[in-house]
């Protein structure tokens, strides 16, 4: 490690710190071929902390049972245990316990609003505004309630830099604007959006705003009421935790107001020949035996994250991104996509010649794990001329020499494509 790159890394967590952490991460320890594994794709899922498979273990080994369905003592310690983890992420997202749905992921709870919010709501003419950074599961849902209502689907656009202006999007809103749906920061260019902003303009005109929150919440604190969003969708796995688990956030009112989406056992409270009568929020809209375990390992997630701290989070990962970005303009024939004032987590490129997927290739050969491809956000990549793009994602456990790594494994690809 050069004297540079050390007194970098010394001034966000420090080398013994980082040693420790990446400790924590078992998976990091694997070698890929001839190389140490460097894992930048975090943003399209992140390593887990032994911590959170302890957590898993340790419910399946000492309290499985079925969630509020027997009252013997392991339903009632299971039960206690899942609805401990919905307050647990209601206090990393600032709202209350009754305001936490539990759902597979940022798809299937923004899939949600969709069908039990929105579709109840819109009409011939209507409208959902939406912008051209999104991910694919905060448009497609909109686009296919829009459909089958008559309504219509408006893009916000973004600016030459890769960011939107709250006043172009509130030059979309209208009479006949049921809904405004954004991410809290992009998959793709890292653009991190002025969501109170926006949000403060919704409100102003009575229009509910939902924010997909999937790249946000392993970067940053989030304060739901704070941002003034009337949704908020999550995953785990982004944020350290199991696959098949995250969270909507829905102010309280809105939720009462919803019906139910899916049916099923645990989400009514009577059932007859002659109709049948659900359960409040947010049980209401989970139907079904509960993913308990992956619950109870999404709030051990939340407990690891916090206990590294949010502000040397940030530090540490806003000085591999400079650093990324530093080293990727060197290289001749790289561009990057996007020049967000403010970018987190995630750095897209390309490299003249070289199609996304055969550098993501000739990197997975090195050893160095990234995304190659339109990253679920083709409208993004139309709009940027593309078809492609190579996406370099980071999180806690990254150092800058995994950085260096990938610029040096760039400069080979290059080399190598240019004989």
């Amino acid at each position: 490690m050069s004297s540079a790159t050390r007194s970098r890394t010394a001034a966000t967590l420090g080398d013994r710190r980082m040693a420790d952490l990446r400790a924590d991460f078992p998976l990091l320890g694997r070698a890929t071929g001839p190389a140490a594994l460097v894992y930048l794709d975090s943003a399209a899922t992140a390593q887990k902390p032994r911590a959170v498979l302890a957590a898993m273990d340790q419910f399946y080994e000492a309290r499985n049972g079925a969630i509020s369905r027997g009252v013997h003592r392991l339903s009632a310690e299971a039960t206690a245990a899942y609805e401990a983890a919905r307050a647990r992420v209601a206090r990393f997202v600032g709202a209350d316990a009754d305001e936490i749905v539990f759902t597979r992921g940022t798809t299937e709870a923004i899939n949600l609003v969709a069908a039990s919010f929105a579709r109840p709501r819109l009409g011939d003419g209507d409208e959902i505004v939406v912008t051209e950074l999104e991910h694919h599961s905060n448009f497609v849902p909109w686009q296919l309630v829009c459909e089958e209502r008559g309504a219509k689907l408006v893009m916000a656009p973004i600016s030459e830099s890769g960011e939107i202006d709250p006043e172009a999007i509130e030059r979309l809103l209208n009479s006949r604007t049921r809904l405004v749906a954004v991410a809290h920061i992009s998959n793709t260019l890292g653009t991190v959006l002025p969501v109170a902003e926006i949000a403060a303009r919704c409100r102003a005109r009575g229009i509910p705003l939902l924010v997909d929150g999937a790249q946000s919440v392993p970067h940053r604190p989030v304060d739901v009421r704070g941002l003034g969003c009337d949704f908020f969708a999550f995953s785990a796995h982004k944020l350290y935790g199991p696959t098949g688990i995250g969270a909507l956030y829905g102010r309280r009112e809105l939720l009462a107001a919803m019906p139910p989406w899916q049916s099923g056992g645990g989400m009514i409270r009577t059932v007859a020949v002659e109709g049948t009568t659900f359960d409040d929020p947010p049980r209401r809209f989970e139907a079904g035996t509960p993913a308990a375990a992956e619950a109870i390992g999404l709030a051990a997630a939340i407990d690891y994250v916090e206990s590294v701290g949010w502000r040397a989070i940030a530090d540490h990962e806003a000085e591999l991104l400079a650093a990324a970005i530093d080293g990727l303009r060197l290289i001749p024939g790289v561009r990057i996509l996007g020049t967000p004032r403010e970018r987190s987590g995630v750095v897209s490129f390309v490299l003249d010649g070289v199609h996304a997927h055969d550098l993501g290739t000739v990197l997975d050969h090195q050893g160095i794990a990234v995304r190659a491809g339109h990253h679920c956000t083709q409208p993004l990549h139309r709009r940027l001329g593309l078809v492609a793009s190579v996406r370099a994602s980071f999180a806690l456990y990254n150092t800058l020499e995994e950085v260096e790594r990938l610029h040096s494994g760039v400069r080979a690809a290059r080399d190598l494509f240019a004989r």
